[in-house]
């Protein structure tokens, strides 16, 4: 926050070294200059920063923060332009109602779980350590009596975006707390129904369709490689000295002791037309 303030006072210092000549041309033009300044330095500048860095400002960035979607994606544009204008508004520099805006926002900090502020709570937004990438835990495999609905699952709707959120959820799943897991898990499994065909088999398991659906995703994706690899040797022939060319086979899936794959009590179910939870 102070290295993002000490940036923010230099580039008003630079804006205000070019708009000399407008505060010598008369009042109205200087008083233009100033909001136009203002604007700059309070929004447009931390707004850009955000977006193109996906939630690292320079102080973020030096502390090893990162600003990030509550299911875990990353920020967009309007995200970022939300937290800004609730920051300038309400929380930094505040111009609202301050002081009492500062009190609000440091009284949300200290009370919410997450210490969220409240432009995370407009923007829908959180604060994590994004300094040494987290590893993925353990994601499910293919449910077996799953296999064979899924091969003839349409992916083709399915943003990248919310297969990556999926992937998240399924790994998180055990450090995540009710009943926060159960929504996070039903929004998901909604998502995820909306663009594909055709729906759940009948009283599934939300986590085991959202494994299903993952899996089918991962094992399209690596057999398009295989394709590719296997043209790439054809009209390359030396490069397949360079490169092994897998082939796809069809192991039977094998669940890890430490992690079985039985239904635990808080698993949603899904009814043949739209998820919904028990």
């Amino acid at each position: 926050m102070l290295l993002d303030l000490l940036v923010q006072a230099a580039l008003a210092g630079v804006l205000a070294l070019f708009a000399i000549p407008a505060f010598a041309a008369g009042e109205a033009v200087a008083a233009g200059a100033y909001i136009i300044g203002l604007v700059i330095v309070l929004v447009v500048f931390p707004v850009v920063v955000s977006a193109l860095t996906q939630g690292r400002s320079l102080g973020k960035l030096a502390l090893g923060l990162r600003v990030v979607r509550d299911d875990g994606g990353p920020i967009t544009f309007r995200h970022a332009l939300t937290r800004t204008l609730v920051a300038v508004a309400a929380e930094w520099p505040g111009l609202a109602l301050p002081p009492l805006t500062w009190l609000a926002s440091l009284w949300m900090m200290l009370v919410h779980p997450q210490g969220k502020r409240i432009g995370d709570l407009t923007a829908g937004t959180l604060v994590i350590h994004d300094r040494a990438p987290a590893q993925w835990g353990w994601v499910p495999p293919m449910p077996p009596a799953l296999a064979g609905w899924a091969r003839n699952l349409d992916l083709s709707g399915l943003p990248d975006d919310l297969a990556l959120a999926v992937r998240h959820y399924l790994s998180r799943n055990r450090a995540l707390r009710a009943p926060a897991r159960q929504r996070m898990g039903y929004a998901l499994a909604a998502e995820v129904m909306a663009c594909t065909t055709p729906p759940a088999p009948p009283n599934t398991p939300g986590w085991a369709y959202l494994a299903a659906v993952l899996a089918e995703r991962n094992r399209r994706a690596a057999g398009r490689l295989v394709a590719a690899r296997a043209a790439s040797a054809q009209v390359w022939p030396d490069l397949a000295r360079h490169m092994s060319v897998p082939r796809p086979t069809r192991a039977p899936v094998m669940v890890p002791a430490q992690h079985p794959m039985t239904l635990p009590q808080h698993a949603m179910t899904l009814r043949p037309g739209a998820p919904g939870g028990s």
